[in-house]
């Protein structure tokens, strides 16, 4: 984050003509650290905070950061019955859990979800802010938006859009649609409100900046924290044996990308081949002893089990790759849904146009390619079938269209053709 955006943030979300201020932020841009600062910020001044959030994982991701960074602060866990203290929760003395705000009383700063907020049937706050913000449905900001005076709103808007499971069609085009984001009614309805950009990536590297950027942040581009030549990925062993993933991981560790291109077919959804491929490329970065040398670790640090995700499109997909993989590896298997958020050293991506007859709404979601490929630190795998570019080319994007409707830039149809251009500069074959 670079020095004078949150100063400007801060004067805004106190003073601005608008009820709140919206912060966008690309992957890796310091979103947290400006959550948290701003968080500390406003506990000094004596008044209580609300936080809200869209997940558990993120209310309890916020929590340890601001607890680690004001371990004197009292910070209070808005929870619902069902839900347990993990252990990272449970290590902070000044961190409270209950069920109702009347339990956390003591507590400066609340948080909690979304969903658990909208249960409450009193009380106010002077101050609030939003994590994940494009995350959240606009019925749910609608819920809870009148028990807090000024609010900060802090999300990424490439990443995945809000999602429902009843048919939404009916609201189409309404300014207050309830599917869209929190972040887009809010700015439809309040003219006044400052947006703030964060203008560096501090999670991807020089190699991957430039092509994410361009693919989904056309019109408010990014750059990344580091150069060229700050970040590298080695390898400790060539390990036993030879591997077909070992020209992939090879060309992944020197350009930062590599497409994993297995032979054209149409497939089923649970690919037994794509599923052993993703999960071949993550277990031989550790039998090949990977390395990361980064600003972070100048002399360089392994690449362990917890520092490698898979990423796909489904959770059938996730279960499959699970099957290849040994029951203890550590390693992070998981939707583009729940990795949103989280980083890693090397992602493995399964493609979500991989195999398919047909280029479908969800399987041609921007966002949902842009959490993919955007979770890594050093290098990105991608496995696929040959002919996602021919399924591009023979499904351009036909969505309808409404009077009214905000129009998403890019398309689904535009970023993933994108991509796929830079990704076949990467290609490496299976065969």
């Amino acid at each position: 984050m670079t020095t004078d955006v949150f100063p400007a943030v801060l004067s805004d979300l106190q003073f601005g003509p608008g009820p709140g201020v919206v912060v966008d932020s690309p992957p890796g841009a310091g979103k947290s650290t400006l959550v948290v600062r701003a968080a500390r910020h406003i506990a000094a001044s004596g008044e209580p905070l609300a936080i809200v959030a869209q997940t558990n994982e993120q209310v309890d991701d916020l929590i340890t950061n601001l607890a680690t960074a004001a371990p004197d602060l009292p910070i209070g866990r808005l929870s619902s019955q069902t839900y347990t203290p993990t252990p990272r929760i449970g290590t902070h003395r000044n961190v409270a859990v209950d069920t109702a705000i009347a339990g956390l009383g003591g507590s400066q700063v609340i948080v909690g979800t979304a969903a658990k907020w909208a249960t409450l049937t009193s009380g106010s706050w002077p101050w609030a802010i939003i994590d994940e913000a494009y995350q959240m449905r606009s019925d749910a900001l609608l819920r809870i938006a009148g028990r807090f005076d000024r609010t900060l709103f802090v999300g990424d808007p490439g990443q995945l859009d809000p999602f429902s499971t009843v048919e939404t069609e009916r609201w189409a085009g309404l300014s207050w649609d309830p599917q869209l984001s929190a972040v887009a009614v809010l700015l439809r309805h309040n003219e006044d409100i400052k947006v703030h950009r964060l203008p560096v990536s501090w999670r991807l590297p020089a190699t991957a900046a430039p092509v994410v950027s361009e693919a989904f942040y056309p019109f408010t581009g990014f750059t990344s924290g580091t150069g060229l030549g700050d970040r590298s990925l080695t390898f400790a062993t060539h390990a036993f044996g030879s591997s077909p993933m070992d020209t992939t991981l090879s060309t992944a560790a020197s350009t930062g990308w590599a497409l994993h291109e297995l032979p054209a077919r149409h497939s089923m959804r649970t690919d037994v081949e794509v599923a052993s491929a993703c999960a071949a490329a993550a277990m031989r970065l550790l039998q090949r002893g990977a390395v990361a040398v980064s600003e972070k670790s100048p002399d360089g640090t392994p690449v362990t089990a917890g520092r490698i995700a898979i990423g796909t499109a489904h959770r059938d997909q996730a279960a499959a790759v699970r099957q290849f993989l040994p029951p203890d590896s550590g390693i992070t298997v998981d939707t583009a849904n729940r990795l949103q958020g989280r980083e890693y050293d090397v992602t493995v991506v399964w493609h979500p146009l991989s195999g398919r007859k047909d280029a479908t709404t969800f399987h041609l979601e921007s966002g949902r390619l842009c959490v993919l490929t955007s979770r890594h630190r050093h290098a990105c795998v991608v496995v696929a079938r040959a002919g996602i570019s021919e399924l591009l080319d023979a499904h351009p994007s036909t969505g309808r269209m409404y009077l009214n409707e905000i129009v998403k830039f890019p398309d689904g149809w535009e970023a993933n053709q994108a991509m796929m251009f830079h990704l076949e500069q990467h290609r490496t074959s299976a065969t």
